[in-house]
């Protein structure tokens, strides 16, 4: 099997209230590769906000596609290596990232196809199903607003919800997640996401506030850039802290670890340079007897979860209109189902590249 042919695209896609009080579209940068043998692999990453959609799909394009021309998609490690590795003087992270992403995860769904399996099967299952934890809580929502979004997401069977705690008065703060506790109730447990907004002080005052209300998580309490700081953060807190969605590779999870600066890792497989940097991520995190729960796209981080033995939670944010992708993973009991489909299981509508595209 020979690669033919990649073509990429930016689909730009509106978000639905109330995520789209804070975000009134997201952005995907999609690619289909394709092969001689007439399997397609369908690969993508996702941009919050759109935010440099053009600059990946542009070193996409340029950078990375011409190096799988050619080339066996079965061979997925090998071009894997000849990707991470062809610009030597830019670092694996951001832009570069994305763009290695979408491409390591449409060679995986042409491997899935290829072997007729979906890809938790082809690593070694663990389990056939992964509990999910609602995410929203952004901070332009009224306490209605966010009340609202917990509770339909209980309703949906969620036993875990996340929201954002970004009011620069720690006891606003309080309050919200209070407010939220007593709304879901008992049976529902709760994390808090800090994205990266407060300096060590900052975190220490603010987790004293919550540190009774027995928290899931503290999420991302410093600059993701400063893993010391976080650390810091995670010794002086009584609450377990989660980080990983702007780390990047192995090297940056193996510092984290030695550092001792989380107890729950999340990387986001559309920035960790796609399911093969993602899956050794996991496996390197079993090594320290730490959990691991993917950042958002949980459609595709189902896959990684359920072949993880210390997979914890996919992260749901419930954005994605119906017309995007022909079948989404169903609920079942707080639980989604793992698509059972060969490969990452994901296809878009016939239409939707046409109805979104804009680049």
């Amino acid at each position: 099997m020979k690669i033919t042919g990649i073509d990429s695209a930016v689909l730009r896609i509106p978000t639905r209230k109330p995520i789209a009080l804070d975000f009134p579209h997201h952005s995907l940068v999609i690619a289909h590769v394709r092969t001689d043998e007439g399997v397609t692999g369908l690969g993508y990453t996702l941009a919050f906000g759109g935010g440099g959609v053009e600059s990946i799909q542009a070193y996409l394009d340029t950078r990375l596609a011409p190096l799988l021309m050619g080339q066996d998609p079965l061979l997925v490690e090998r071009l894997w290596e000849r990707m991470y590795r062809a610009d030597r003087g830019i670092k694996r992270q951001g832009v570069a990232a994305y763009a290695l992403s979408a491409l390591d995860i449409a060679l995986w769904d042409i491997v899935g196809k290829a072997a007729g399996l979906p890809l938790y099967k082809l690593w070694g299952a663990v389990t056939d199903r992964v509990a999910a934890y609602g995410s929203g809580g952004w901070p332009s929502y009224t306490l209605d607003d966010l009340i609202g979004e917990a509770q339909a997401y209980v309703a949906r069977g969620c036993r875990y919800y996340k929201m954002k705690i970004h009011d620069p008065d720690p006891r606003a703060n309080r309050a919200r997640v209070l407010a939220v506790k007593k709304a879901v109730g008992d049976g529902v447990r709760l994390m808090v996401d800090v994205n990266q907004k407060l300096d060590v002080l900052g975190n220490f005052r603010q987790a004293r506030l919550l540190e009774d209300l027995d928290l899931v998580w503290y999420e991302e309490p410093v600059l993701a850039d400063d893993l010391a700081a976080c650390a810091e953060v995670a010794r002086g807190i009584n609450i377990p802290v989660a980080t990983g969605e702007n780390n990047y590779t192995r090297f940056e999870f193996r510092d984290l670890i030695e550092r001792g600066a989380a107890r729950y890792l999340m990387p986001d497989l559309c920035r960790a340079n796609g399911f093969s940097e993602t899956l050794k991520i996991g496996r390197l995190a079993a090594a320290h007897q730490l959990a691991v729960s993917p950042h958002v796209v949980h459609e595709l981080s189902l896959q990684v979860a359920g072949a993880l033995s210390n997979g914890f939670l996919v992260e749901w944010i419930d954005w994605v209109p119906e017309d995007l992708f022909a079948e989404m993973p169903v609920m079942q009991g707080g639980d989604f189902l793992i698509p059972d489909r060969p490969g990452h299981g994901m296809a878009l509508t016939p239409g939707a590249e046409k109805k979104y595209r804009v680049g």
